[in-house]
């Protein structure tokens, strides 16, 4: 009878052990991606692409995002993190709206857990502390080139209205920069370095090109109609708009104002049902075209960068995703191709 129980028991340990190494095995198997939001069009094509590298390298992946981007919800955000964390996902993919999760990274660190920072990514401030105190996760950052496709956007944008401006005995370019983070202001910055650059190399616009810079926090309290206003009030003959949000806001105004706008030549970033109607709009102000991020390709290739750190693969430590310029004339081409998102 003792020998009958010692083998029960010996065989209710193993058992026990075994369970305990499946739960484990299936945690390790999981990529929490944490993104600056979740409903949103261009999150959910984030979380397709995110879901397709899963479904290929054989991931589960689990993917959360704040209401908003803005920073009364990063509370919420660093809770994900954290659950994160206190499930034992093998990796994560992050992206935050804000600064305070170096400790949560330190964590992850010390747990041997490898961060993909995507999107905009984490905070340079939060990097830096990191950095400093030897606790730094991230092994790869995924991400559109802000700057570079601002870039693309002046380029394009200078091409159409050159003739305009060698016109002008002056010629005023603005800018509504969506809000003060590290995205807005390589958005701006992208296109206002690369405009300047272009106009003065052309002898036929230079000196001719002023940039009007209008910087919000935020599109509350219809920030971005205000500074449309306040560029129309300084005559500005041609308007780029550093994300949707203010894509949206601005079109909005415009639709409401008659006439008043339909000088004014306009660019825009990103996507959306709002830009798409107005760029295929053939009466008004004119949006001349704007710059798509592959939404899809920025997920995929953050969770497959997370896959290659786990197994042990070559990172690529920075992943460029380029932007896409469109027009009225590809715009239902950048649809089909999931390059341009409606929502």
């Amino acid at each position: 009878m003792k020998r009958i129980l010692a083998l029960l028991m010996a065989t209710v340990l193993v058992l026990v052990a075994l369970t305990g190494c499946g739960a484990g095995d299936a945690g390790e198997k999981t990529i929490a991606v944490v993104a600056k939001g979740e409903s949103h069009a261009f999150w959910q094509s984030v979380k397709a692409g995110a879901e397709a590298a899963g479904e290929k390298y054989g991931y589960k992946i689990t993917f959360r995002g704040p209401a908003s981007e803005s920073a009364k919800d990063l509370p919420s955000q660093m809770e994900m993190v954290q659950t994160a964390l206190s499930n034992n996902a093998a990796a994560i993919v992050l992206g935050t709206i804000g600064e305070g999760f170096v400790d949560m990274l330190s964590q992850a660190k010390d747990s041997n857990i490898p961060v993909v920072q995507f999107d905009s990514g984490i905070w340079a401030k939060d990097i830096e502390a990191l950095d400093a105190a030897g606790k730094n996760p991230i092994v790869s950052s995924v991400a559109t080139s802000n700057y570079l496709a601002a870039n693309l956007v002046a380029e394009k944008f200078f091409e159409a209205i050159k003739e305009d401006i060698a016109a002008a005995d002056k010629y005023i370019v603005g800018v509504i920069q969506h809000d003060e983070t590290q995205t807005g202001i390589d958005r701006a910055g992208g296109l206002i370095d690369k405009f300047k650059e272009l106009a003065d190399v052309d002898a036929a616009t230079k000196g001719k090109v002023v940039i009007e810079h209008e910087i919000k926090p935020g599109d509350a309290d219809n920030a971005y109609k205000a500074a449309l206003e306040a560029l129309a009030e300084k005559n500005a003959n041609a308007i780029f708009m550093t994300n949707e949000g203010v894509v949206k806001q601005v079109y909005d105004a415009i639709g409401a104002a008659g006439s008043k706008y339909d000088a004014i030549k306009f660019a825009g970033y990103d996507a959306g049902t709002k830009q798409i109607e107005w760029m295929k709009k053939t009466e008004g102000p004119k949006l001349v075209g704007s710059v798509a991020q592959d939404s899809f390709q920025i997920g995929y290739q953050a969770v497959e960068q997370a896959v290659m750190a786990l197994e042990g693969k070559e990172i690529t430590e920075k992943v460029d995703i380029s932007g896409a310029w469109w027009n009225a004339e590809n715009v239902d081409e950048m649809i089909k191709n999931n390059l341009v998102y409606e929502g």
